[in-house]
């Protein structure tokens, strides 16, 4: 019974597809598809990245990622992040799996929540497709608020939670 009830909301979601099905056939074979593509770049996009996961726990020394992302890092933790946030590609689930290792690493929580924020702002083609549809400007303001936002998200999430404690 307690198997059936972790499942819960997957079974909940289940039932309001069957009663989609019953009331719109197209709409119910759309979410299906929809779910199995998604389902399927996410088994095409993670074991890639958890290798590359591995590979960067076994190449990266713990005192060099402290240097740059660590407690005293200062300005070069900022620019560190931000430069690997910049440089990623993919969605941001991809983060995630990062993130934890470089929070096993001894990077700081505000370099990690800064990290996930600009993970998903600054990517070098989302920057591209701001500044043509929507122009420089308000890509500007858009990026500097968002920075800025995620770095002080960063700050509040270290003084309420412990890295040692997220770690588990």
């Amino acid at each position: 019974m307690t198997k059936l009830k972790q499942y819960r909301f997957f079974f909940i979601l289940l039932f309001i597809l069957l009663i989609f099905a019953f009331f719109n056939q197209s709409i119910a074979i759309k979410t299906i598809q929809i779910t199995g593509n998604s389902i399927l770049d996410m088994l095409f996009l993670l074991p890639p990245i958890f290798v590359l996961v591995g590979l960067l726990d076994q190449w990266v020394k713990k005192e060099l990622l402290i240097r740059y992302m660590g407690e005293k890092s200062g300005i070069y933790g900022v620019f560190f992040t931000l430069l690997l946030a910049t440089v990623a590609a993919g969605p941001l689930y991809i983060a995630f799996p990062i993130a934890v290792l470089l929070l096993k690493k001894g990077a700081s929580v505000r370099y990690i929540v800064f990290f996930l924020g600009a993970w998903s702002t600054v990517k070098l083609p989302v920057i591209v497709y701001e500044i043509t549809s929507f122009g420089s400007k308000f890509t500007l303001i858009h990026i500097c608020f968002g920075l800025v936002f995620y770095y002080l998200t960063g700050i509040l999430f270290e003084k309420i939670y412990d890295r040692q404690k997220l770690i588990k």
